[in-house]
């Protein structure tokens, strides 16, 4: 995703298409807008949850005047970076658009309660694009950043068993990580031929064998992900046991015996929701992966990624019970982005309540008390009609 274009009229070094937007030329002369505008956006990227006046903002960034302020906020909201709110005072909130497009601008330092630069800790990564367009905002790991790990697993070949319950990004870290990536979505109905391909009609007759994605991922030197591997029956995944046993070789039998070898970059990951009614991790299966990283939702990201403080306290709650067995469901990273876009669209009320109405039916009495217990709203499941 590309930050969108900035309104006309806007600083040259502003926002602009393809670069890093706001990046500024300099502090002083022609450079101070984009350098206003840079630390106005991120300012409201850092508090996501709060509409902010401008006069707050001013103070808050140092700025020398409020009016110069107002007019950055003005092409933020102009851009769909930030929202703006009249009430009656001019009031500003950034949007997920803006959260993103602040990612590409180099942070301010970090700095500690005395003022001081918190000294080597690392900023947060800029966003990573998916295949579908979508960004994926890299998560710590050990010393370094998610991303960059698996990268440097894969170069080491290292494989990695990512497992946690399904919507805290497993697959789509692998996406954000691995561009050449092919993927063998796992389910109790997958077969051999899924792995190492069949043979399909061609026009005018006849038939002709199509390599599946194993073999096309060891003779391309691609990375192979193995999605919900544990829903996989074990007699069919233990076609890629030679593949990760240092052997790299595998046989095709469907295509004569075929003979395909691995080249250099060839990777496997597999991913597990231990959760997941029939999934079962065999000792076979995870044995051959040297790495097991267990993936959890980031609530720090949640909330940089503008979900409501108050709503990621109910999550954190509901997962506590959830690991604890006293509900049977919590929301993850992927129900509290969905909240944020509901919200966005049809206000807060109408997001409370359909994030009420997403959970099982077993669990839905414990979500609204974890959300209305937090927020302060009595809650209700999104439908139509009511009053």
């Amino acid at each position: 995703m590309t930050t969108p274009h900035p309104p006309a009229g806007a600083p040259q070094n502003n926002p602009a298409p393809g670069g890093d937007a706001g990046t500024p030329t300099t502090e002083a002369g022609s450079g101070r807008s984009g350098y206003l505008y840079r630390k106005v956006a991120l300012h409201l990227a850092d508090h996501p949850d709060t509409i902010l006046k401008v006069g707050e903002i001013t103070r808050a960034i140092g700025a020398p005047s409020s009016g110069a302020v107002f007019e950055a906020l003005k092409k933020m909201a102009a851009a769909g970076h930030a929202t703006h709110h009249r009430d009656p005072h001019h009031r500003f909130q950034v949007t997920p658009a803006g959260i993103n497009a602040a990612g590409t601008l180099p942070p301010a330092a970090p700095r500690t309660r005395s003022g001081g630069s918190a000294g080597g800790r690392q900023s947060r990564p800029a966003p990573v694009p998916r295949p579908n367009g979508t960004l994926y905002h890299p998560r710590r790991l050990g010393k370094g950043w998610d991303v960059e790990e698996l990268r440097r697993l894969r170069t080491q070949q290292v494989p990695v068993l990512l497992y946690g319950p399904p919507g805290t990004g497993k697959t789509a870290m692998v996406e954000a990580a691995f561009p050449d990536l092919l993927t063998v979505a796992g389910t109790g109905d997958t077969v051999v031929d899924d792995f190492l391909g069949s043979y399909n009609p061609i026009p005018g007759g006849g038939y002709e064998f199509i390599h599946g994605p194993l073999v096309t991922a060891m003779r391309d030197g691609r990375v192979l992900l193995v999605d919900d591997a544990t829903l996989i029956p074990p007699r069919v995944l233990a076609v890629l046991y030679p593949a990760m046993d240092g052997r790299g070789v595998i046989t095709v039998p469907a295509n004569g015996n075929e003979i395909v070898e691995a080249v250099d970059g060839f990777y496997i990951v597999a991913g597990h929701n231990p959760g997941v009614h029939g999934a079962v991790l065999t000792e076979a299966l995870a044995s051959r992966f040297t790495v097991h990283l267990h993936v959890t939702t980031d609530w720090d990201l949640a909330r940089h990624l503008g979900v409501p403080k108050q709503v990621v306290a109910a999550a954190i709650d509901l997962n506590a019970d959830l690991t604890a067995g006293k509900t049977m469901w919590a929301p993850q990273l992927r129900e509290l982005l969905g909240f944020v876009t509901v919200r966005d669209h049809l206000g807060m009320t109408a997001a409370l309540a359909n994030l009420a109405g997403i959970a099982p039916e077993d669990a839905r009495d414990d979500v609204t008390a974890a959300l209305s217990r937090h927020t302060g709203t009595p809650i209700t499941v999104l439908a139509l009609g009511k009053r």
